[in-house]
């Protein structure tokens, strides 16, 4: 009788040996498994080579240590079982008791090695003559904190995808100037980054000597192709070097599995109720230097070829054609320089988190010598605070703009953008956007204004509808009921609040209807100590008149400041003359900065 025993490697519970058993005796996979199959013995006639089996299973859970032992010392044969799909643990093979015997085994050994990519390694050694002893540790060690399984694959001696993604990646972001090379003073920076000492000019020709030497489009113009750097990672692999590459890719974020750690892209950040998240200067800085560095054609937009090269570093498309109808664009449909930060800056105001993520792909930390993401971010003071000390720090202000259906909400925000009427048709449905943020000018400050398309579903408003610096209140001038929402709007839920609001009198190119309702927009607004109406139209030839906005950032920014001296034209005037001046001083001095790059 052939006694076998089925036992599983310590501390592993639900590998599927029971299974294994109850499938050879049903013939079909049991539906419920017990912690322990029955012990059975398998006839001789139905054996190939005519011998009975006895079948031992094995549980963790039901059986001790001790019990185990004992059925190994009466089996003939021990099936050790594991989940493949699980099976993580790196194995080293080690020889010992190599002082009894004069000849090596690793001739023998080296072959098993090649054929499974679970062992990391395989070392002879002796306890009584301490022969390779605390080198078996160190493998021991290195195979934990440096695996090859996750980097290589060595029946195809070369490096697994997910590795080649990676380093592509770090290769990419690495890459400053976006040139396809890495040229001496990145290849320096890089090392400073990752091992914290830079290279020597006669090392940094060795290394590419050594890469001329095995591929022909490993150098190109004195600096490391991505070919050239990939195929150096290969060769630390090969000679055993693990930790050169395992250094790079955590130094990059990547953890064992070769995913992004989710400590690295969402790195710690507080943010205390009523207070909002910006960027701040050196985060700006830095993503002028991304634009800047796929910016090719120096146009100052990017084409869809620069966007899809400048989110190559992600996982995924981040912007979807919705972003085109949320910032500024060129002619072409092309988002510029000032739209690219303005929709950064939405980002980091609508979800911090998100833009935490964006910045972790772009490698913000280790190009901008940062301890995370997180360290380009502005958490602003409570607004209560704001409002006590009447006045502002903040560069974003959020105003929610209301209406009725058909009431031109959309159009006034797509009219922020520079888009009249007839650029309005030209969108489709299913790009539309809710959101538009451009710069505004306010007493020669910028600051950026965010617009928010509120769904006009009166019932079912939400906190983060009604959370705003200033409310947009939209009715269309030609339709006779279409003020009497705005009014129901504003009783419901602005009333009584500190949020200054306007109404806007949309459509204005359009005759004049009385409104249904108790009294005049006009009168309405004196009851409530609102200014007056503000006519607007996106109907014009050239691009929309952008007074109105520089009046809500100045609202928005100033809540404090009475409506008699909202409805003084010399407020308004100081307002828009800043505006102006400085939107002109400010696109001169971008043209003037953009000659050198």
């Amino acid at each position: 009788i052939l006694s076998l025993l089925f036992s599983l490697p310590p501390s592993t519970a639900k590998v599927g040996k029971t299974s294994l058993i109850m499938s050879l005796v049903s013939e079909e996979f049991p539906n419920v498994v017990p912690y322990r199959a029955e012990e059975i013995t398998i006839p001789a006639d139905v054996t190939p080579e005519r011998i009975p089996t006895h079948i031992v299973d094995y549980s963790e859970a039901e059986q001790t240590d001790e019990q185990l032992f004992q059925e190994i010392s009466k089996a003939n044969v021990i099936c050790i079982v594991y989940s493949v799909n699980n099976k993580k643990v790196p194995l080293i093979l080690v020889g010992n008791k190599s002082d009894l015997v004069e000849h090596s085994s690793m001739e023998t050994i080296l072959p098993i090695m090649n054929r499974h990519s679970e062992i990391e390694t395989c070392v002879e050694c002796s306890a009584k003559n301490l022969k390779n002893i605390s080198e078996l540790f160190y493998y021991a060690q290195k195979a934990v904190l440096h695996p090859t399984g996750p980097l290589y694959c060595p029946d195809k001696k070369d490096m697994k995808p997910l590795c080649v993604k990676a380093l592509t990646r770090i290769f990419k972001v690495s890459d400053l100037d976006n040139d396809g090379i890495l040229n001496d003073n990145e290849l320096n920076f890089f090392q400073r980054t990752c091992f914290n000492t830079p290279l020597e000019s006669q090392a940094l020709e060795d290394v590419k000597n050594v890469v001329r030497k095995n591929l022909s489009d490993g150098v190109c113009d004195n600096g490391l192709t991505l070919q050239g750097f990939l195929f150096l990672h290969t060769l630390f692999i090969q000679r055993g070097r693990h930790e050169t590459t395992w250094t790079v890719l955590r130094r990059f974020g990547y953890d064992d599995d070769l995913e992004l750690n989710q400590d690295y892209l969402f790195p710690p950040l507080k943010v205390p109720p009523d207070c909002t998240t910006e960027l701040n200067h050196n985060a700006y800085l830095f993503l002028q230097s991304v634009f800047d560095k796929h910016d090719k054609d120096r146009d100052c937009a990017l084409s869809p070829e620069e966007m899809r090269d400048l989110f190559d570093v992600f996982p995924y498309m981040p912007w979807g054609p919705d972003v085109n109808n949320t910032v500024c664009t060129n002619d072409q449909g092309w988002i510029t320089y000032q739209g690219y930060l303005s929709q950064w800056t939405l980002t980091t105001y609508l979800d911090v988190q998100r833009c935490l993520e964006y910045l972790g792909y772009l490698g913000y930390s280790i190009i901008a010598e940062q301890e995370s993401q997180a360290a380009g971010i502005t958490v602003t003071r409570d607004k209560k605070i704001d409002l006590q000390k009447k006045q502002t720090q903040r560069s974003v202000f959020r105003c929610n703009v209301f209406g009725d259906i058909g009431s031109g909400k959309s159009g006034f925000l797509q009219a922020f953008l520079g888009r009249n009427l007839m650029c309005q048709k030209t969108i489709r449905e299913e790009h539309r956007s809710y959101y538009a943020i451009s710069t505004t000018y306010v007493y020669g400050q910028e600051k950026y204004l965010l617009l928010h398309e509120v769904f006009p579903d009166f019932d079912y408003l939400s906190d983060a509808d009604l959370a705003c610096d200033i409310v947009c209140l939209v009715y269309d001038v030609s339709n006779p009921y279409s003020f009497e929402y705005c009014t129901k709007v504003f009783k419901q839920y602005f009333m009584d609040s500190k949020i200054p609001c306007m109404m806007i009198a949309a459509k204005s190119d359009l005759p004049e209807i009385k409104q249904i309702y108790g009294c005049s927009p006009l009168e309405f607004c004196r009851r409530h100590k609102m200014p007056p109406p503000q006519s607007f139209t996106c109907n014009t030839a050239a691009a929309p008149s952008r007074d109105i906005y520089t009046k809500l950032t100045t609202m928005a920014m100033h809540p404090h400041v009475s409506q008699a001296d909202l409805k003084s034209s010399t407020f308004w005037l100081k307002a828009s003359v800043g505006a102006t001046v400085f939107a002109v001083l400010g696109f001169a001095m971008y043209r003037v900065l953009l000659k050198p790059r």
